[in-house]
Protein backbone atom coordinates (compact mmCIF):
# COMPACT_ATOMS: atom_id res chain seq x y z
CA UNK A 1 0.00 0.00 0.00
CA UNK A 2 1.56 3.09 -1.29
CA UNK A 3 -0.88 5.67 -0.18
CA UNK A 4 -3.71 6.20 2.29
CA UNK A 5 -7.84 7.22 1.65
CA UNK A 6 -8.38 10.26 3.02
CA UNK A 7 -10.71 13.19 2.80
CA UNK A 8 -9.19 16.58 1.69
CA UNK A 9 -10.61 19.79 3.38
CA UNK A 10 -11.07 23.07 2.15
CA UNK A 11 -8.34 24.62 3.60
CA UNK A 12 -5.66 21.82 2.16
CA UNK A 13 -5.87 18.95 5.80
CA UNK A 14 -6.43 15.78 5.31
CA UNK A 15 -9.09 13.44 7.64
CA UNK A 16 -8.92 9.23 7.38
CA UNK A 17 -12.42 9.75 9.15
CA UNK A 18 -15.28 11.95 8.20
CA UNK A 19 -17.37 12.51 11.37
CA UNK A 20 -20.10 14.79 12.19
CA UNK A 21 -19.38 15.97 15.68
CA UNK A 22 -21.70 17.53 18.41
CA UNK A 23 -20.15 19.39 20.41
CA UNK A 24 -21.62 20.55 23.86
CA UNK A 25 -20.30 24.29 24.53
CA UNK A 26 -20.91 23.63 28.52
CA UNK A 27 -22.15 20.30 30.76
CA UNK A 28 -25.63 21.49 30.76
CA UNK A 29 -26.25 21.11 26.70
CA UNK A 30 -24.94 17.34 26.81
CA UNK A 31 -28.24 15.68 27.30
CA UNK A 32 -29.36 17.07 24.04
CA UNK A 33 -26.39 16.31 22.32
CA UNK A 34 -26.28 13.03 23.50
CA UNK A 35 -29.63 12.57 22.41
CA UNK A 36 -29.25 13.21 18.98
CA UNK A 37 -26.42 11.88 18.81
CA UNK A 38 -28.83 8.40 19.42
CA UNK A 39 -31.25 9.81 16.95
CA UNK A 40 -28.46 10.42 13.74
CA UNK A 41 -26.38 7.48 13.26
CA UNK A 42 -22.92 8.30 12.06
CA UNK A 43 -22.50 11.66 14.27
CA UNK A 44 -20.41 11.60 17.24
CA UNK A 45 -20.82 13.74 20.77
CA UNK A 46 -18.26 14.60 23.07
CA UNK A 47 -19.73 15.24 26.71
CA UNK A 48 -17.99 16.56 28.97
CA UNK A 49 -17.74 18.76 32.65
CA UNK A 50 -16.90 22.09 31.96
CA UNK A 51 -17.69 25.42 29.85
CA UNK A 52 -19.04 27.38 32.72
CA UNK A 53 -17.71 28.15 35.61
CA UNK A 54 -14.21 28.89 34.44
CA UNK A 55 -12.04 31.72 34.47
CA UNK A 56 -8.69 32.80 32.65
CA UNK A 57 -6.26 29.69 31.69
CA UNK A 58 -8.96 26.92 32.62
CA UNK A 59 -11.20 28.52 30.92
CA UNK A 60 -9.09 29.15 27.45
CA UNK A 61 -8.21 25.86 27.92
CA UNK A 62 -11.37 24.11 27.61
CA UNK A 63 -11.92 26.31 25.08
CA UNK A 64 -8.90 25.55 22.72
CA UNK A 65 -9.63 22.00 23.41
CA UNK A 66 -13.38 21.72 22.44
CA UNK A 67 -11.79 24.01 19.09
CA UNK A 68 -9.28 21.89 18.46
CA UNK A 69 -11.55 18.69 18.49
CA UNK A 70 -13.62 20.76 16.05
CA UNK A 71 -10.38 21.26 13.77
CA UNK A 72 -9.66 17.78 13.79
CA UNK A 73 -9.06 17.07 10.23
CA UNK A 74 -11.19 13.39 10.76
CA UNK A 75 -14.04 15.94 11.41
CA UNK A 76 -15.87 16.72 8.13
CA UNK A 77 -18.95 19.11 9.52
CA UNK A 78 -19.65 20.41 13.68
CA UNK A 79 -22.91 21.27 15.06
CA UNK A 80 -22.04 24.00 18.68
CA UNK A 81 -25.02 23.21 21.54
CA UNK A 82 -24.72 25.89 24.07
CA UNK A 83 -27.23 26.81 26.85
CA UNK A 84 -27.25 30.18 26.10
CA UNK A 85 -25.35 31.66 29.19
CA UNK A 86 -22.31 30.12 29.81
CA UNK A 87 -18.91 31.08 29.80
CA UNK A 88 -17.48 29.55 26.43
CA UNK A 89 -18.97 31.33 23.90
CA UNK A 90 -20.35 29.37 21.34
CA UNK A 91 -20.19 31.51 18.36
CA UNK A 92 -16.76 32.32 19.24
CA UNK A 93 -15.93 28.58 19.18
CA UNK A 94 -18.13 28.15 15.71
CA UNK A 95 -15.35 31.18 14.40
CA UNK A 96 -12.33 29.60 15.50
CA UNK A 97 -13.04 26.24 13.43
CA UNK A 98 -14.60 27.41 10.23
CA UNK A 99 -11.21 28.70 8.74
CA UNK A 100 -10.57 24.97 8.15
CA UNK A 101 -13.33 25.61 5.57
CA UNK A 102 -15.97 22.90 6.81
CA UNK A 103 -19.40 22.69 7.65
CA UNK A 104 -20.09 24.15 11.01
CA UNK A 105 -23.64 25.25 12.60
CA UNK A 106 -24.06 26.71 15.88
CA UNK A 107 -27.39 26.93 18.45
CA UNK A 108 -28.58 27.64 22.14
CA UNK A 109 -30.83 25.81 23.81
CA UNK A 110 -32.55 28.84 25.37
CA UNK A 111 -33.22 30.37 22.31
CA UNK A 112 -35.04 27.41 20.83
CA UNK A 113 -37.68 26.93 23.46
CA UNK A 114 -36.13 23.77 26.06
CA UNK A 115 -34.38 20.67 25.63
CA UNK A 116 -37.30 18.72 23.52
CA UNK A 117 -37.36 21.67 20.70
CA UNK A 118 -33.54 21.70 20.81
CA UNK A 119 -33.15 18.07 20.12
CA UNK A 120 -35.72 18.31 17.53
CA UNK A 121 -33.99 21.11 15.88
CA UNK A 122 -30.49 19.28 16.29
CA UNK A 123 -31.95 15.89 15.06
CA UNK A 124 -32.79 17.93 11.63
CA UNK A 125 -29.74 19.41 10.82
CA UNK A 126 -27.87 16.41 11.57
CA UNK A 127 -29.71 14.65 9.25
CA UNK A 128 -28.69 17.44 6.41
CA UNK A 129 -25.07 17.44 6.93
CA UNK A 130 -25.00 13.98 7.50
CA UNK A 131 -26.42 13.65 4.15
CA UNK A 132 -23.37 15.94 2.61
CA UNK A 133 -21.18 14.51 4.57
CA UNK A 134 -22.07 10.96 2.92
CA UNK A 135 -21.56 12.88 -0.46
CA UNK A 136 -18.15 13.13 -0.22
CA UNK A 137 -15.61 10.47 -1.79
CA UNK A 138 -12.47 9.86 -0.19
CA UNK A 139 -9.05 9.83 -2.25
CA UNK A 140 -5.56 8.80 -2.59
CA UNK A 141 -3.01 10.90 -0.22
CA UNK A 142 0.85 10.19 0.55
CA UNK A 143 1.53 8.74 4.21
CA UNK A 144 3.42 11.81 4.51
CA UNK A 145 -0.07 14.00 5.45
CA UNK A 146 -0.43 11.64 8.57
CA UNK A 147 0.22 12.78 12.14
CA UNK A 148 0.05 9.68 14.68
CA UNK A 149 0.02 10.20 18.39
CA UNK A 150 2.14 7.36 20.34
CA UNK A 151 0.57 6.75 24.33
CA UNK A 152 1.11 3.80 26.36
CA UNK A 153 -1.39 3.04 29.72
CA UNK A 154 -2.12 -0.26 31.55
CA UNK A 155 1.89 -0.93 31.22
CA UNK A 156 3.77 -3.58 32.58
CA UNK A 157 7.11 -5.07 32.80
CA UNK A 158 6.42 -6.44 28.72
CA UNK A 159 5.12 -2.65 27.20
CA UNK A 160 9.02 -1.56 27.74
CA UNK A 161 10.40 -4.63 26.75
CA UNK A 162 8.10 -5.67 23.65
CA UNK A 163 4.88 -3.11 22.90
CA UNK A 164 6.80 0.72 23.08
CA UNK A 165 10.15 -0.72 21.30
CA UNK A 166 7.87 -2.19 18.17
CA UNK A 167 5.70 0.94 18.56
CA UNK A 168 8.81 3.18 18.07
CA UNK A 169 10.40 1.01 15.57
CA UNK A 170 6.91 1.53 13.25
CA UNK A 171 6.68 5.78 14.24
CA UNK A 172 10.85 5.78 12.77
CA UNK A 173 9.49 3.83 9.52
CA UNK A 174 6.31 7.05 9.05
CA UNK A 175 8.80 9.50 10.01
CA UNK A 176 11.09 8.04 7.65
CA UNK A 177 7.73 8.25 4.97
CA UNK A 178 7.51 12.17 5.97
CA UNK A 179 5.01 11.91 8.56
CA UNK A 180 4.47 13.30 12.03
CA UNK A 181 4.76 11.60 15.58
CA UNK A 182 3.50 13.22 18.80
CA UNK A 183 4.47 11.81 22.17
CA UNK A 184 2.96 13.29 25.32
CA UNK A 185 2.47 12.12 28.99
CA UNK A 186 5.21 14.52 31.10
CA UNK A 187 4.58 12.47 34.49
CA UNK A 188 6.08 9.31 32.38
CA UNK A 189 9.24 10.69 31.30
CA UNK A 190 10.21 11.50 34.58
CA UNK A 191 13.34 10.08 35.81
CA UNK A 192 14.50 9.54 31.80
CA UNK A 193 13.66 13.18 31.08
CA UNK A 194 17.74 13.31 30.32
CA UNK A 195 17.36 10.47 27.69
CA UNK A 196 14.74 12.30 25.69
CA UNK A 197 17.14 15.76 25.91
CA UNK A 198 19.75 14.32 24.47
CA UNK A 199 17.69 13.48 21.33
CA UNK A 200 16.08 17.35 20.88
CA UNK A 201 17.03 19.06 17.82
CA UNK A 202 17.71 22.22 19.13
CA UNK A 203 19.17 24.09 22.50
CA UNK A 204 15.75 25.78 23.03
CA UNK A 205 14.21 22.86 22.35
CA UNK A 206 15.88 20.59 25.27
CA UNK A 207 15.53 23.63 27.67
CA UNK A 208 11.64 23.72 26.74
CA UNK A 209 11.51 19.97 27.89
CA UNK A 210 13.34 20.52 30.99
CA UNK A 211 11.36 23.38 31.86
CA UNK A 212 8.00 21.02 31.25
CA UNK A 213 8.81 18.70 33.49
CA UNK A 214 10.11 21.02 36.46
CA UNK A 215 6.76 22.58 36.07
CA UNK A 216 4.87 19.67 36.74
CA UNK A 217 7.27 18.72 39.53
CA UNK A 218 6.49 22.01 40.81
CA UNK A 219 2.38 21.85 40.76
CA UNK A 220 2.33 18.00 42.60
CA UNK A 221 4.87 19.88 45.30
CA UNK A 222 2.54 22.60 45.41
CA UNK A 223 -0.13 19.94 46.60
CA UNK A 224 1.71 18.66 48.85
CA UNK A 225 1.34 15.13 47.29
CA UNK A 226 3.76 12.20 46.34
CA UNK A 227 3.45 10.99 42.79
CA UNK A 228 4.46 7.51 44.43
CA UNK A 229 0.97 5.45 44.96
CA UNK A 230 -0.23 6.92 42.15
CA UNK A 231 2.88 6.79 39.10
CA UNK A 232 3.65 3.77 38.99
CA UNK A 233 -0.18 2.56 39.72
CA UNK A 234 -1.36 0.19 41.46
CA UNK A 235 -1.38 -2.18 38.03
CA UNK A 236 1.88 -1.09 36.92
CA UNK A 237 3.58 -2.30 39.97
CA UNK A 238 1.42 -5.54 39.98
CA UNK A 239 2.43 -5.69 36.47
CA UNK A 240 6.30 -6.16 37.15
CA UNK A 241 7.19 -2.45 37.31
CA UNK A 242 8.42 -0.98 40.47
CA UNK A 243 9.90 2.43 39.87
CA UNK A 244 9.01 5.32 38.09
CA UNK A 245 12.43 5.52 36.06
CA UNK A 246 11.86 2.05 34.96
CA UNK A 247 8.82 2.79 34.11
CA UNK A 248 9.97 5.98 32.02
CA UNK A 249 12.33 4.47 30.26
CA UNK A 250 10.22 1.41 29.13
CA UNK A 251 7.60 4.42 27.96
CA UNK A 252 10.21 6.73 26.15
CA UNK A 253 11.28 4.07 23.33
CA UNK A 254 7.79 4.10 21.69
CA UNK A 255 8.54 7.04 20.13
CA UNK A 256 11.35 5.48 18.55
CA UNK A 257 15.20 7.54 17.78
CA UNK A 258 14.37 10.42 15.44
CA UNK A 259 14.79 13.62 16.55
CA UNK A 260 12.54 15.83 18.51
CA UNK A 261 11.83 18.87 17.11
CA UNK A 262 9.48 20.76 18.80
CA UNK A 263 7.47 20.95 22.48
CA UNK A 264 4.00 21.84 22.34
CA UNK A 265 1.87 22.43 24.79
CA UNK A 266 -1.54 20.47 25.75
CA UNK A 267 -3.78 20.37 22.54
CA UNK A 268 -1.57 22.76 20.24
CA UNK A 269 -2.11 22.44 16.55
CA UNK A 270 0.93 19.66 15.87
CA UNK A 271 3.37 20.43 12.98
CA UNK A 272 2.82 18.00 10.10
CA UNK A 273 6.24 16.16 9.84
CA UNK A 274 8.97 14.61 12.44
CA UNK A 275 8.81 14.04 15.89
CA UNK A 276 7.06 16.48 18.40
CA UNK A 277 6.61 15.77 22.52
CA UNK A 278 3.14 17.65 24.09
CA UNK A 279 3.16 18.37 27.53
CA UNK A 280 0.14 16.32 28.67
CA UNK A 281 -1.16 14.09 31.56
CA UNK A 282 -0.35 10.41 31.87
CA UNK A 283 -4.32 10.13 31.85
CA UNK A 284 -5.45 8.01 29.28
CA UNK A 285 -8.05 9.82 28.19
CA UNK A 286 -7.03 13.07 29.13
CA UNK A 287 -3.81 12.60 27.05
CA UNK A 288 -5.13 11.01 23.85
CA UNK A 289 -7.87 14.01 24.14
CA UNK A 290 -4.95 16.85 23.76
CA UNK A 291 -3.59 14.96 20.84
CA UNK A 292 -6.73 14.70 18.77
CA UNK A 293 -7.14 18.74 19.60
CA UNK A 294 -3.46 18.72 18.12
CA UNK A 295 -4.90 16.76 14.64
CA UNK A 296 -3.44 13.58 15.29
CA UNK A 297 -5.23 11.54 13.16
CA UNK A 298 -5.04 8.05 14.64
CA UNK A 299 -2.95 6.68 18.13
CA UNK A 300 -1.27 4.00 18.74
CA UNK A 301 -1.87 3.12 22.41
CA UNK A 302 0.30 0.35 23.85
CA UNK A 303 -1.07 -1.42 27.34
CA UNK A 304 0.24 -4.57 29.11
CA UNK A 305 -2.88 -4.84 31.70
CA UNK A 306 -5.48 -3.88 29.15
CA UNK A 307 -7.60 -1.06 28.33
CA UNK A 308 -11.09 -1.00 26.36
CA UNK A 309 -11.04 3.07 26.04
CA UNK A 310 -10.67 4.48 22.34
CA UNK A 311 -11.58 8.26 21.38
CA UNK A 312 -14.08 10.74 20.16
CA UNK A 313 -12.93 11.80 16.74
CA UNK A 314 -9.82 9.29 15.85
CA UNK A 315 -8.70 5.64 15.77
CA UNK A 316 -6.77 3.95 18.37
CA UNK A 317 -4.84 1.52 17.45
CA UNK A 318 -4.44 -1.11 20.39
CA UNK A 319 -1.01 -3.04 21.04
CA UNK A 320 0.47 -5.46 23.42
CA UNK A 321 3.60 -7.47 24.87
CA UNK A 322 1.54 -9.65 27.04
CA UNK A 323 0.13 -12.88 25.47
CA UNK A 324 -2.40 -14.05 28.39
CA UNK A 325 -4.26 -10.02 28.13
CA UNK A 326 -4.59 -10.55 24.74
CA UNK A 327 -6.44 -13.96 24.87
CA UNK A 328 -8.00 -12.43 28.15
CA UNK A 329 -9.33 -9.00 26.27
CA UNK A 330 -9.20 -9.85 22.60
CA UNK A 331 -12.28 -8.01 22.05
CA UNK A 332 -10.42 -4.79 22.62
CA UNK A 333 -6.65 -5.72 21.65
CA UNK A 334 -5.48 -4.74 17.51
CA UNK A 335 -1.84 -5.94 17.44
CA UNK A 336 -0.43 -8.64 19.62
CA UNK A 337 3.71 -8.37 19.84
CA UNK A 338 4.28 -11.29 22.63
CA UNK A 339 6.25 -13.30 20.14
CA UNK A 340 9.16 -11.02 21.06
CA UNK A 341 9.56 -12.32 24.13
CA UNK A 342 9.68 -15.88 23.15
CA UNK A 343 12.12 -14.67 20.79
CA UNK A 344 10.12 -15.70 17.51
CA UNK A 345 8.85 -12.40 16.32
CA UNK A 346 12.44 -9.65 16.06
CA UNK A 347 12.07 -5.89 16.76
CA UNK A 348 11.78 -5.47 13.20
CA UNK A 349 8.77 -7.24 12.40
CA UNK A 350 6.99 -6.21 15.01
CA UNK A 351 7.24 -2.98 14.13
CA UNK A 352 6.50 -3.80 10.54
CA UNK A 353 3.12 -5.55 11.74
CA UNK A 354 2.32 -2.14 13.54
CA UNK A 355 3.20 -0.18 10.45
CA UNK A 356 0.96 -2.18 8.46
CA UNK A 357 -1.93 -1.74 10.59
CA UNK A 358 -1.27 1.97 10.65
CA UNK A 359 -1.93 2.09 7.26
CA UNK A 360 -4.66 0.02 7.29
CA UNK A 361 -6.51 2.09 9.59
CA UNK A 362 -5.73 5.12 7.87
CA UNK A 363 -7.45 3.71 4.79
CA UNK A 364 -10.75 2.85 6.84
CA UNK A 365 -10.09 -0.19 8.58
CA UNK A 366 -12.11 -0.01 11.98
CA UNK A 367 -10.05 -0.36 14.97
CA UNK A 368 -11.02 -2.92 18.15
CA UNK A 369 -12.22 0.52 19.93
CA UNK A 370 -14.43 1.72 16.86
CA UNK A 371 -16.13 -1.31 16.47
CA UNK A 372 -17.07 -1.17 20.10
CA UNK A 373 -18.31 2.53 20.03
CA UNK A 374 -15.81 3.62 22.48
CA UNK A 375 -15.61 7.59 22.11
CA UNK A 376 -14.04 8.77 25.30
CA UNK A 377 -13.68 12.54 25.60
CA UNK A 378 -11.98 14.00 28.86
CA UNK A 379 -10.17 17.92 29.15
CA UNK A 380 -7.44 18.25 30.83
CA UNK A 381 -8.25 21.42 33.20
CA UNK A 382 -5.92 23.97 35.19
CA UNK A 383 -7.57 25.71 37.56
CA UNK A 384 -10.19 25.37 40.19
CA UNK A 385 -14.06 25.97 39.60
CA UNK A 386 -15.93 29.28 40.87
Amino acid sequence: MSHMMGYRRPNGDVGIRNHLLIIPTVICANQVCSRINQMVPDTVAIPHQHGCSQIGADKERTFEVLAGTGKNPNVGGVIIISLGCEVIDPHELAEAIRPTGKLVEVFDIQSVGGSVKAIQHGTELAKKMRAQLDAMQPEPIPFSELIIGVKCGGSDATSGLASNPALGAAADTLIQQGGGVVIGETTEIIGAEHVLASRCATPETEKQLYHIVERFEKEVERMGADMRGGNPSPGNIAGGLTTIEEKSLGCISKCGNAPIKGIVEYAEQLPKHGLYFMDSPGNDIECVSGMAAGGAHLVCFTTGRGTPTGSAVIPVIKITGNKRMFERMSDNMDIDVSDMLEGTLSLEDAGNQIWEEIKAVASGKLTKAEVLGHTEFSINRIGPSL
